[in-house]
């Protein structure tokens, strides 16, 4: 991770604020060949006893599930929204152009829930983000049949969170006026203030 200590955010909370308002997230880890695999997935964010976890699912017998049973040590990447930042809109063009943007990176461990857990996963899931959990789509409103023969593909899981890092990059380094001009080009929520 880029790791520069003007590109952090002010407070914790808003590393936590981040990682709710981005929960479709991109899972890592390496299988027992020390092959890379990933995939994405939608998560919840939950803190028990002082401890920080993810819950999400994963669909069975795919190539990042056999890596994680095998190795439970994981990655979870956050990413939000990003722009190219052109060195012209600087108030001193003649260096090099970047890119803002916004990324958390929180390593932990997995661990795979039973059947009681992931039907309660998906029915949190779901009504989080359906807003209600009397959307139609809300589990209890599907048939037991049609959950059922859905959940034989697919397993709950819990990530125990043991390091976050992150990276604000929103030109904290570049001058009121440079700032400026990126906001006029960006928009706002990529610049600090």
């Amino acid at each position: 991770m880029y790791n520069i200590p003007y590109f952090k955010a002010n407070k914790p909370s808003d590393i936590l604020s981040f990682m709710k308002g981005n929960p479709f997230i991109t899972v890592c880890g390496v299988d027992v060949s020390q092959q890379p695999v990933a995939t994405q997935i939608p998560v919840l964010l939950k803190e028990k006893e002082g401890k920080l976890y993810l819950h999400g699912h994963l669909m069975r017998k795919q190539d990042h599930t056999i890596a994680f049973e095998q190795n439970p040590n994981v990655l979870a990447l956050f990413t939000g929204n990003h722009a190219y930042v052109s060195a012209s809109w600087y108030t001193d063009p003649k260096v090099a152009s970047t890119w803002n943007y916004k990324a958390v990176h929180a390593k932990g461990v997995i661990k795979f829930m039973d059947e009681d857990g992931l039907y309660n996963l998906l029915a949190e899931l779901t009504n989080h983000f359906e807003g209600t959990e009397d959307s139609p789509a809300a589990v209890k409103q599907l048939s037991k049949e049609y959950v059922q023969n859905n959940m034989k593909a697919i397993v709950g899981i819990e990530i125990e969170l043991t390091d976050i890092q992150h990276v604000f990059k929103l030109s904290q380094n570049r001058n009121s006026a440079s700032k400026e001009n990126i906001k006029k080009k960006i928009g706002t929520d990529l610049v600090a203030d």
